[in-house]
Formats: structure tokens, sequence, C-alpha cells
């Protein structure tokens, strides 16, 4: 298996039970999980002629006529989730009561806050059930390259990490309900991959302002994000997320991309995420040059979006199979959580902020 890519579960007849019919779940999670050859055999969602319509586009087998009825189905050893934060933590809930039940995929943000999210991998813990978080962006298969390099130390000592993203989201309708735009729901994929790379930092002092164009549907604070990541070695890390972009929308030509750059002192990568071209598939790239000699630079079909949606089932199935541990688990996303609730509160309260404090008030030790 290239080092690019995720390795997949040696096992792959573990039933799946999908919830939610959405672009996440119709668009990623499914044509990943089909080109790997996994086993879904049922799909419920908030609408049941979505998820039949969804079941007839990928051949699964099964449709529930609800939630409940697709979690009561004996055979399904795997639950993955893909519905709004505000109404998965339930869902995780009621999962952890069924006892034929292994393992859960959620999807980020785990929930609301990381308090919340304390309790749900409490729950998890407590009934015995592997939880995993659905962070995508780890396994982009140039983010992945670029993990890999640094853990080989061919980087040498990281000095500064950069990801920057101009591009305009599709925004979801719950959002409104929410009340928030960015650092939930496109910053967290950045401040995750920071960790990924670097470890969780010492304190993290971020930036917002509204978005001009979301502002005419609803008010919100945390627009266009920008965000630094302190660490004990020295180390910085940035995290823009400008999804205003310019006026691309209202007749201005377009400069969308997302690029990130890892400076070491022996050696440099840079990498493009292809995402912002979606529908159109483009694949991600990465760029590197190191003391030991020139520019490598590597390429590969696949993209970010539906590729990379292996990535964290994999991880599942090979915990459940006893192949090796899962990284991105509810546990270690308790840190990407409280990340992110600490650059809310550095954002309101014009101050760096140690996530240790969101973790202590969350009850994490």
């Amino acid at each position: 298996m290239p080092e690019h890519l995720p390795p997949l579960p040696e096992d792959r007849t573990f039933p799946i039970g999908c919830i939610g019919a959405g672009f996440i779940m119709a668009d990623c999670h499914l044509p990943a999980y089909r080109e790997a050859g996994l086993n879904v055999v049922a799909i419920a969602s908030r609408r049941e002629t979505a998820a039949r319509e969804v079941a007839a586009r990928h051949a699964i087998p099964t449709v529930h006529t609800d939630v409940a009825a697709l979690l009561d189905d004996a055979r399904i050893a795997v639950v993955d989730i893909a519905v709004p934060p505000d109404i998965q933590p339930s869902i995780i809930q009621e999962a952890c009561r069924r006892s034929h039940l292994r393992g859960i995929l959620a999807q980020k943000p785990l929930a609301g806050s990381c308090a919340e999210a304390a309790s749900l991998v409490r729950a998890c813990r407590e009934a015995g059930k592997t939880l995993v978080v659905n962070q995508n962006m780890r396994y982009d298969h140039a983010v992945r390259s670029c993990g890999n390099l640094l853990a080989r130390g061919v980087l040498g000592e990281p000095v500064l990490g950069t990801i920057e993203m101009r591009a305009i989201p599709h925004w979801m309708e719950w959002q409104q309900r929410q009340g928030w735009v960015t650092l939930r729901i496109m910053s967290i994929h950045h401040l995750d991959t920071l960790r990924y790379w670097f470890g969780q930092p010492r304190r993290i002092f971020t930036a917002v302002r509204s978005d001009p164009r979301t502002s005419l549907r609803f008010a919100h604070t945390d627009g266009i994000c920008t965000s630094t990541l302190e660490y004990d070695s020295g180390l910085i890390g940035t995290s823009l997320e400008d999804v205003w972009a310019g006026p691309a929308r209202e007749g201005a030509e377009a400069d969308c991309f997302v690029r990130f750059r890892v400076e070491g002192t022996h050696g440099l990568a840079l990498g493009t995420i292809g995402w912002p071209a979606w529908p159109e598939r483009v694949p991600s790239t990465l760029d590197v040059s190191t003391t030991a000699g020139g520019w490598q630079r590597p390429r590969w079909p696949e993209s970010w979006f539906p590729d990379a949606f292996i990535g964290p089932m994999a991880e599942l199935l090979r915990d459940l199979e006893g192949t090796q541990p899962a990284t991105c688990t509810g546990e270690d996303n308790l840190l990407t959580m409280a990340l992110v609730d600490a650059a809310y509160r550095s954002a309101e309260e014009h101050r760096a902020v140690d996530p240790a404090e969101v973790l202590a008030e969350a009850g994490v030790g």
C-alpha cells in the first residue's frame, strides 16, 4: 500500500449501517466505501425518500423507515453517522444502548462544544463502543504524505506551518440554527491537521469577523477567521479561513484555493488541496525540497473528495479487527474540540487561550 493512502482493513465484511442521506454520505462516504469494497448493508435518513434514492444509487440492500429501526438491526456491527451536529449526539447515545453495535463513525464537529463531546466519549467508553471521528482532511493524500515526512524527520525540526484557505463553501441550512459558521465547520479541518502534524499547541490566538455574504442570510461572528498556534518548541502554526474570498459571487473574477506550507530546519513542503474545484475532481499536490537534494514533486490520482473519506472508516474497522488501533478516536478528537472552543474564547476575549483551560472545564484530565 503506498504510504500516501491509509491502509485498508483485512476484513471488509463488517456490516455497516449508514445514517443520513445528504451530500457527505451520498457523494463522499459511500463512493469511497464502494471503491474499497466495504459492506454497507442498510441506510436510514430523516426523509425515507432520500434514503431510498441514495440506496438505489449505491446498491444498498436495506432502507429502514427511521433511525431507530436501523439501530435495532442486529446484523449491523458499525454505524456511520452523517447528520448535523445538534442531532448527532442523541444518535450516538442511542447507538451506545445497542449491544450488537461495536463501532461508531461520527462526523466532525462531534458536538456543539468540547464539554458535550466529552460526555459522548465517556458514553461510548462505558458502553464498550469504539468511536472514531471523521476528521477526513488528515487522510487527504498530500496532507498525509506531509505528515509522513514530518514523522520521519525528513523536514528536520518544524519551524513554521501554514494553512491558507480562500474559498467559498456551500453552507448548510442547519448552521443558521447553530449560530456559527466557520470555526466548527472549516477551521476545524485545519486546526486538526496542524494537530496531526505537530501535536497540541500550548496556546491559540484567533481573530474573527463576519462574512459579508453569509451575513445577508443570518447573523454570526465566526465568518472569516485567522488563528496563530504557539508551541513550546518555538514552532508557530497559522490557519486562515477566508470564506468571503472577495466578491466572486457578486461579479468579480474568483481566486479560490487551499494551500499549505511547512518549513523545517532541513526542508520545505508546499501543498495544494483540490477541494475548492468540487464537483470537478482535482487531486491535491505536494512539492518537497530538502537540504539533501532538489525539488521532489510526487503526483497521485486521488482527491480529498471523495477518496480521503475511506481513511476514518478504515481506521475504525482495522481497530475492530485487531490489526491496528485507530488514531482519530473520540478521545483524540477532544483535543481538536478543545482547540476550536479555545479559538472561540480567544476571539471573544481578545487573548491567547491555552486549550487545557477548555479540557479542564470539560472534565478531561
